[in-house]
């Protein structure tokens, strides 16, 4: 899909963003920023605190270095979060935030889940998403795809953007977990395993 043209309903001088003017059919904002603009520049940020969390904390200190383990039960073992678990704590605790200039929400979410209960907020638009993001067929394979949903009467942006292995800590987990179910790949470096889901309402 291409540009929602969809704008951010609020005024924040540190972002420069403000409600688009009525009857006018491409995002306009007065710091020149859409919905679409803010998802991209936070999928930087997540997208690159993901990696240096999986390449330079848990593969060195697990894999290389072997001086602490990393684990689903990561308190009980006294060990490193999964890279997965460590992404999720940041998002709930961004959830957590009262006076967020404004609202937006990001989550893991995969077409081959390993957590089943995170699996169980995949909504349609979403689900469409992943698969486009991950199918090596897909035009869009690698790269975002964008669309708007609509939930409890509210319209969202909702972008989904490829979340690829980037250290063994990554796919070495998806691999051998428990969780895995026979027909799930087998993920190498740079295969795209999931995606990132941002979300920003617009109405």
């Amino acid at each position: 899909m291409g540009r929602t043209g969809l704008c951010l309903r609020c005024h924040h001088p540190a972002f420069g963003l403000a409600s688009c003017e009525s009857g006018k059919d491409e995002a306009s904002t007065s710091g020149g920023y859409d919905a679409e603009q803010v998802a991209e520049a936070l999928y930087i940020v997540l997208k690159s605190d993901r990696k240096v969390y999986a390449s330079k904390i848990v593969n060195r200190l697990v894999n290389d270095d072997k001086v602490i383990k990393a684990h689903e039960e990561w308190q009980e073992e006294k060990a490193l979060l999964l890279p997965a678990q460590f992404f999720r704590e940041g998002a709930e605790e961004v959830d957590g935030v009262e006076d967020k200039p404004f609202e937006f929400s990001y989550s893991l979410q995969s077409s081959w889940p390993l957590n089943m209960e995170n699996a169980k907020k995949k909504t349609p638009a979403v689900e469409q998403g992943l698969k486009e993001v991950s199918d090596p067929n897909s035009e869009f394979y690698g790269k975002k795809w964008t669309s708007t949903e609509t939930i409890a009467g509210k319209e969202y942006f909702v972008g989904i953007y490829p979340d690829k292995a980037v250290a063994p800590a990554c796919w070495e987990c998806h691999n051998n977990h428990e969780n895995r179910q026979p027909d799930y790949p087998e993920f190498k470096k740079n295969d795209v395993m999931g995606g990132i889901v941002i979300r920003i309402p617009t109405s």
